[in-house]
């Protein structure tokens, strides 16, 4: 997955940073509790047939029988494997713990100051953060550690979120809108605002992500229970086949003993996914967390990996949501040099973004140089009423602004009637079709031309909502432009469809209608008005900055409430279903391998026409069992960076992908184990083991 286009990522442990690994090691054994590994069906049965086999060893050393070597190896490598087992889930929950310390950093001793009188803001005491309930009042001014969740009721001020976020430039939070909810644990660093709290003590936003990093309130998603039950069901189907075994070797006239029942157990049955499907589940959170994006559950992300339909607001996903400046269409008479030196003076005190782009256009397109305003000169800023801007230099009048608006002022300085110059109207006619703004020039009573304002689409999205196509995800932009400005940006942008003109409403109305159809859908929003769509959404992602209604809304927050993230979000719950198939596949093809050197091993003194299974011509039946268990147990912490890092993504359809998983996964877990085996082999033998 190209990871570049996120800017910001909280900081990730390294697989063997030692902070991680030790306190690991120590939750593997920790993790031995039977109590704790039932919820491991796969390794608390190996857990169990280990305990058994150890008691045998201990029978065995008493009576002081032969072969105890052999079968005190055996034990330890079993061993070995529940705790591999157990330390692959330990790291990946170690990571999430180091990212919930880096979060508890941020929690200092907080004073609030609770207001005493509902009707009276300036009356307040000092109490401990921890003492708020929820609908309580508090006062906050610069300087102060806002003490839990809520939303301004009065006021406005400046933030710094940092704390959350990792954003360090602050954002303004004010009374009513969009923008009034704050976040327990940021700073006010200007003006005073009154908040009333939202969140009881131990439920704030900063407690619950602390929670769901370290992984308190992780729960096993429907495909993980779906994945664990087909595993108990063939450990199962491996126990009764296990069992058979003794009455085929009875009926050939020789034996076979329970340690070496139990090696071919445990090689059966599919420890290796079993060891490393909740490292899985949790690192694919975790990657999340690192993309400041908090998941509110593992069945989010899951769902995100499931995704049919993307709805993506047009401003700020699609496009940059300002508009630039493009290009000046001059009407005849007037050149282009000469409307674009007009264009630089009217914006040359413009702090808009639209202003700085016509700037930098006139400069960069039109080479004309920027110059110091001559003393008297009078710049007129925009405004609502007038919806104009521009400079008096002298007798000169230069404005820029909405057509209707210039063409009254020319009509204003003319004293009467301005015909249109020729083009004119086409001009500004071809722009609003193309869903871009045309702006007017004038000087005094001339009309100059059109300046042309666009939306810019960003230039990576086409290929992205192409990548996705080829996926089978549809992409849907939601914007409140007319149909044509709305088609227009639809085209350019490669999306497959598009809502014009878009209320609430129609984006509730268009989820269930996609619903309805068997579809899963991905959006995301930042206002109350987005709450009941985030809520119906499979995939709901709220920005931290949008309001309180739509965090509780979405299953999905993103601390830095950048609404392109929506897309990496589902291209990482596609990455975590994909390392799931990946290992599912690869560890039930490695079975394959650990069969041709187990079965010859037990039944070759029985059935000798069975010599031509052993097709890595391990040395003795003792060495070929011993390197399966040996191998069986490496491969486990051998595939643990792969299970947290994830498998690469690639942007391709199921079926192609599938064929790759097979190709990659199926006949590596095929090969690899051959090899493998045959290498512990020679080891085993050079070092007589056995």
């Amino acid at each position: 997955m190209d990871t570049s286009k996120l800017r910001k990522r909280m900081p990730v442990s390294t697989l063997f940073d030692p902070r991680i690994v030790g306190p690991a090691i120590g939750q593997a054994f920790v993790k031995l509790n039977p109590a704790t590994l039932i919820k491991n069906p796969v390794i608390f049965v190996l857990e169990v047939v280990t305990a058994l086999v150890t008691v045998l060893l201990v029978r065995d050393l008493v009576q002081h029988h032969a072969d105890t070597g052999f079968t005190f190896q055996i034990v330890l490598w079993l061993w070995f494997t529940v705790l591999f087992a157990n330390f692959a889930e330990a790291v990946a929950e170690g990571r999430g713990k180091a990212q919930a310390d880096n979060l508890r950093k941020t929690r200092t001793e907080t004073r609030a100051k609770r207001i005493l009188m509902p009707d009276n803001y300036e009356v307040y005491e000092g109490v401990p953060a921890e003492d708020l309930q929820a609908g309580d009042l508090v006062v906050c001014e610069a300087g102060d550690i806002i003490p839990g969740d809520g939303d301004v009721i009065e006021g406005i001020a400046s933030v710094n979120e940092a704390a959350i976020t990792g954003e360090s430039a602050p954002v303004i939070r004010e009374s009513g809108g969009d923008r009034s909810a704050v976040t327990g644990g940021t700073t006010v660093i200007s003006d005073r605002v009154v908040i009333r709290i939202t969140s009881s003590p131990g439920s704030s936003f900063l407690d619950r992500m602390i929670k769901l990093v370290e992984g308190a309130e992780r729960q096993k998603t429907p495909n993980e229970i779906a994945l664990n039950i087909l595993l108990i069901g063939l450990t199962i189907v491996f126990v009764f086949a296990t069992a058979t075994i003794p009455s085929y070797a009875t009926y050939a006239g020789g034996a076979v003993s329970i340690v070496i029942l139990v090696a071919l157990f445990v090689t059966l049955i599919p420890t290796t996914i079993g060891a490393l499907l909740s490292a899985i589940g949790i690192a694919g959170m975790d990657r999340l967390v690192r993309f400041n994006v908090l998941s509110m559950s593992g069945r989010a992300v899951e769902a995100a990996g499931d995704v049919d339909t993307l709805l993506l607001d047009k401003t700020g996903t699609v496009t940059f949501g300002d508009r630039q400046a493009t290009e000046i269409i001059a009407v005849p008479g007037v050149s282009e040099s000469e409307a674009a030196a007009a264009a630089l003076l009217a914006s040359d005190s413009d702090e808009t973004a639209e202003g700085r782009s016509i700037i930098t256009m006139t400069q960069d397109k039109y080479k004309v140089h920027r110059q110091t305003a001559p003393a008297g000169a009078k710049f007129i800023q925009f405004s609502a009423t007038t919806r104009l801007s521009g400079v008096d230099i002298g007798d000169r009048k230069l404005r820029k602004g909405a057509i209707d608006s210039v063409l009254k002022f020319a009509r204003e300085q003319a004293g009467g009637d301005v015909p249109e110059p020729p083009n004119f109207r086409a001009a500004v006619d071809k722009i609003a079709r193309s869903g871009g703004t045309p702006l007017g020039l004038v000087e005094g009573s001339r009309i100059l031309g059109v300046i042309h304002l666009k939306d810019v689409v960003k230039p990576d999205v086409k290929d992205r909502f192409a990548a996705l196509r080829r996926m089978g995800i549809k992409t849907v932009m939601i914007t409140g432009d007319n149909p044509v400005t709305a088609a227009s940006i639809a085209s350019e942008a490669g999306v497959d469809d598009f809502i014009a003109q878009a209320t609430p409403e129609d984006k509730l109305r268009y989820i269930r209608k996609e619903q309805e159809n068997g579809r899963l859908i991905a959006m995301c929003g930042d206002g109350t008005n987005d709450a009941p769509a985030l809520a119906q959404a499979d995939v709901g992602v709220a920005m931290q900055a949008g309001t309180q209604a739509a965090r509780e809304a979405g299953n999905m927050v993103d601390l830095d409430s950048d609404p392109t993230k929506l897309i990496e979000v589902v291209e990482i719950g596609k990455q975590l279903l994909m390392t799931r198939g990946a290992l599912t596949t690869f560890s039930i093809a490695n079975d394959v391998a650990k069969y041709f050197a187990i079965i010859p091993a037990i039944f070759l003194a029985f059935y000798p026409k069975l010599a031509v299974l052993n097709v890595m011509q391990l040395t003795t039946p003792q060495s070929a069992i011993l390197s399966a268990i040996i191998f069986n147990a490496l491969i486990i912490i051998a595939l643990i960076p792969l299970a947290l890092k994830g498998v690469a993504y690639r942007p391709i359809g199921a079926g192609p992908l599938l064929r790759r998983n097979l190709l990659v996964y199926g006949l590596g877990g095929i090969v690899l184990p051959f090899i493998g085996i045959k290498a512990i082999d020679l080891a085993v033998n050079a070092l007589h083991l056995v």
